[in-house]
């Protein structure tokens, strides 16, 4: 017998018909002991996930920056694109709106000309999967605007986005706004 952290392990397996005579055949190794199946099998696991998410990771990633790009080109017709045109989705801003008509409309009373617009920009991007059809993204806006278009803005936005045919859309925005630095 070996002694392996006080476990006994036989050198030779003894079978119950060869018993009378005493036979015994060595164990054959196979180079894997039950841990490192156990290692290699949560390793797979572990991968499984993570490949998967690589790809909405992107492609929900290279939505919001496209989202920018149509915000930066004042086209918010185009930026509202990103959104689910559904009666369901939530707006949560400085009020509650529902649906993307009144989201849209929102957003061009609010933002209507370029100045008011600016310039956008997303930090701190992250996703987080919640499943094959949903994930969240949260981040840090900032718009960068001149006084006459109502001054620099900041927070931060946790959205619910959900892949659709037509790729990943979102269904649920809560931004909310940081307040401005005050003035020494």
């Amino acid at each position: 017998m070996i002694s392996v952290h006080s476990i006994s392990v036989p050198r030779t397996l003894r079978y119950p018909e060869a018993s009378a005579s005493g036979l015994t055949r060595p164990l054959k190794r196979t180079g894997f002991s039950p841990w490192g199946m156990l290692f290699v099998f949560a390793c797979f696991l572990i991968s499984v996930p993570t490949r998967a998410q690589a790809p909405a990771d992107h492609d929900i990633k290279a939505m919001m920056l496209k989202s920018v790009d149509d915000w930066n080109r004042h086209d918010i017709d185009a930026f509202a694109k990103c959104y689910k045109n559904s009666p369901d989705i939530l707006f949560i801003g400085h009020r509650v709106s529902r649906g993307y008509d009144q989201m849209v409309a929102t957003y061009k009373s609010v933002y209507g000309t370029p100045e008011k617009m600016g310039t956008l920009s997303f930090t701190e991007l992250e996703t987080q999967p919640l499943d094959a059809r949903f994930a969240t993204v949260t981040g840090h806006f900032h718009l960068e605007r001149t006084t006459a278009g109502g001054g620099n803005a900041d927070g931060f936005f946790l959205l619910v986005v959900e892949h659709t045919p037509t790729g990943w859309k979102i269904v649920r925005d809560d931004s909310t706004s940081l307040p401005p630095p005050t003035k020494p």
